[in-house]
């Protein structure tokens, strides 16, 4: 069993940056996959960018208003803590954002995903 609680939500200014925290409690946290998904209002909830535990490979979202670039995910295993360093802000990040974990699976894939925090809010002025 994974608990996971992010931190770090908050209004923050086009342009701006905001890096979200993900700490997670339980055994061997630190042989699961960790992804950042995000939602906005009315719409379906996005990944955003995942860490793989085994190879360590990184993938971010690779849409239209691409997060890659801007967004980082990084992990510290000794603070079983998971972040997503967010730059160059655009009011299209508003949204709630969620840490995830997997025991495998594709990590782009919400449906992979085991468990979940309760999000935090990001929010970004024009």
């Amino acid at each position: 069993q994974v608990q996971l609680v992010e931190s770090g939500g908050g209004l923050v200014q086009a342009g701006g940056s905001q890096r979200l925290s993900c700490v997670a409690s339980g055994r061997a946290f630190n042989t699961y996959n960790v992804g950042w998904f995000r939602q906005a209002p009315g719409k379906e909830r996005e990944f955003v960018a995942a860490l793989r535990w085994a190879s360590g490979n990184i993938y971010y979202a690779d849409y239209t208003d691409s997060v890659k670039g801007r967004f980082t995910i990084s992990r510290d295993n000794a603070k079983n803590t998971v972040y997503l360093q967010m730059n160059s802000l655009k009011p299209e990040d508003t949204a709630v954002y969620y840490c995830a974990a997997a025991r495998s699976g594709d990590s782009t894939s919400k449906s992979s995903y085991d468990y979940w925090g309760q999000g935090t809010q990001v929010t970004v002025s024009s």
